[in-house]
């Protein structure tokens, strides 16, 4: 029997142990609002607009046990008097008190090695045949117990309320309840069939383990009597096979992991049933003073079930007071309502990010003197709050940028433009035409496609001239060494006369190809600062332009190739159709 009973609990912390916790069980929990009854309620809780959270959705504890049974009756027990096992569901109704349902097999047995008359027997059990033993002869009452058991208890713990430190790992519970039990109780009176036993070999020895161990050798330990009701009390079986109990716990538990517990258990069985043991009397005069009880010693296990992101460990795993605790922690960490402005400049010290701000100068919400324009001289002291940026500005905030044009200089601007679009007009001999000049990316040569229409004119003009001859001259700007844009200029120059040629069938031989590399740029002294007004400025410089012949002008051999050396560029891809540039 203690083998199988240690056959059980190896199983049973094996099971426990195996089943381990999605989080840590030690640290303070942390309780959304949808592990909640009532998430609303505890959202509002948050807020401060209520005045308690809302209850955790706990865990369902399942438990499973196993111990020593026994039962305390007419007949001394001897320890271990018999074993049970079984399992329980347990859940929180509050943080201090919980249900438990449980179910349990359970036996029990017991020898009484004083000498008992037959005549007393007789009275414990009238419906036994007890005519092969003479009323002189002397017996020892034994009984075997067989207990399918059912309870029902509220449990209270107090191990959870604390005051320093947010959760326990010790708890201590009590707990009252009812029970049911079916019993089958049956006696060792007869060897085989009605056969007396010879007990003449222990009659008259002291009652001790010796005479007990004696007794049982003698016994063949096969019960064949069983007990009837005899005292006619009324349980749920008439026979008093079947009778309720008051069932009381103590316990002590010890918490593994925050899905697993392990507890010892003291369990008390009272109720008003005297035969429990199979006998009622303790002499031929007179009936036991008290009814049978039981006790039960047992080793639990509680595996709390659930997903621990939807729920939480069981209310009394949970410190009740851990909120409140929080709470006045949080309060105590909030810094203290200080209205002190130093510098006088509307906003408190506790949220002004330049303490010391100069007295007079205007500040935003953050306490930071302000500087509209971003030029690094603050507003109450820059004479021109908002400068145009990317000029640079000098003490007073005024910035080098050149003064607003006035009509006048909108005229001669106007003017400048139209005398140079009339010198762009070429007299052909066939009529005057406007020659244009396209543009490309930096470091590249294909034709970009907005400028199609513009060598669509050049086409235009040569075949409507059929003895013009034009001289296609291409440009860089200056941002790489002069050898390495002479070979990028010619490639331009050739790329828009392959074009013309490819495209509108021009004939070669009415085509000069000449470059001149960054030596003729449009804007010149352009800044090496880098910026978008460069890089537009640049961008007019890497061009190809279309004059009418002059008789100077010949087609030029593509230059050697020479390197980007002190071009400051990154390297350009080259490849496909779009006859990238170098």
């Amino acid at each position: 029997m203690l083998h199988r009973i240690s056959l059980i609990f190896t199983l049973l912390l094996f099971v426990g142990y195996s089943i381990q916790a999605q989080e840590d069980g030690w640290s303070k929990p942390s309780i959304t609002d949808e592990m909640t009854i009532s998430p609303d309620q505890n959202k509002k809780w948050k807020m401060g607009e209520y005045g308690y959270s809302a209850k955790p959705n706990s865990a369902l504890e399942v438990g499973l046990h196993a111990g020593f049974f026994q039962i305390n009756g007419d007949i001394p027990s001897q320890i271990p008097a018999g074993f049970g096992l079984g399992l329980h569901l347990r859940k929180a109704i509050n943080y201090s008190l919980s249900w438990r349902v449980g179910a349990q097999y359970s036996t029990a047995s017991g020898l009484d090695g004083r000498e008992s008359s037959v005549a007393v027997l007789k009275l414990d059990n009238r419906s036994v045949d007890f005519s092969a033993y003479d009323d002189s002869d002397r017996l020892y009452r034994n009984f075997t117990a067989v207990n399918f058991q059912g309870t029902f208890e509220l449990i209270a713990n107090v191990g959870n309320l604390l005051f320093h430190q947010p959760r326990n790992k010790w708890n201590l519970y009590a707990g009252l309840g009812v029970g049911i039990t079916s019993v089958s109780v049956n006696m060792d009176y007869f060897s085989g069939e009605n056969t007396p036993y010879d007990f003449s070999s222990v009659l008259g020895e002291e009652n001790n383990a010796d005479k007990r161990n004696a007794i049982k050798d003698i016994l063949d330990g096969e019960t064949e009597s069983g007990f009837e009701n005899d005292r006619g009390v009324g349980f749920l079986d008439n026979n008093g096979s079947i009778f309720p109990s008051l069932v009381g716990s103590i316990a002590l538990s010890r918490k593994i992991n925050k899905r697993v517990n392990v507890s010892f258990e003291q369990q008390f069985w009272l109720q008003s049933f005297d035969k429990w043991d199979g006998h009622i009397y303790r002499s031929s005069f007179d009936q036991s003073n008290n009814s049978d009880n039981a006790s039960y010693s047992s080793l639990r296990f509680g595996i709390n079930i659930g997903n621990f992101d939807k729920v939480t460990e069981p209310l009394y795993w949970l410190n009740p007071i851990d909120a409140a605790f929080n709470d006045i922690a949080a309060l105590k960490q909030r810094p203290v309502l200080d209205l002190t402005d130093a510098d006088a400049d509307g906003v408190v010290d506790m949220l002004d990010q330049e303490l010391g701000s100069e007295a007079g100068c205007p500040v935003d919400t953050r306490g930071v003197t302000l500087d509209s324009d971003g030029d690094g001289v603050a507003d109450c002291k820059d004479k021109e709050p908002y400068s145009p940026p990317g000029y640079d500005v000098d003490n007073n905030g005024v910035s080098s940028a050149p003064s607003p044009l006035n009509e006048s200089d909108v005229n001669t601007i106007v003017d400048s433009k139209m005398n140079a679009l009339r010198s762009s007009l070429v007299n052909t001999g066939c009529g005057e035409w406007f020659l244009p000049m396209i543009h490309f990316d930096l470091d590249k040569y294909y034709i970009k496609p907005e400028y199609f229409g513009q060598l669509h004119h050049v086409a235009e003009v040569l075949e409507k001239c059929p003895d013009l001859c034009v001289t296609v001259v291409g440009h860089t700007d200056s941002s790489s060494s002069n050898d390495y844009n002479k070979v990028l200029s010619y490639n331009r120059g050739k790329a828009a006369v392959d074009y013309l040629v490819m495209n509108y069938g021009v004939s070669r031989d009415r085509l000069k190809l000449m470059y001149g590399g960054e030596e003729d740029p449009l804007v010149k002294n352009v800044s090496s600062s880098g910026g978008r007004e460069v890089e537009s400025q640049q961008y007019m410089n890497r061009r190809v332009e279309f004059r009418v012949c002059d008789d100077s002008d010949f087609d030029m051999d593509m230059p050697e190739a020479g390197s980007r050396k002190n071009s400051g560029m990154k390297s350009s891809s080259n490849s496909g159709n779009k006859n990238s540039g170098y």
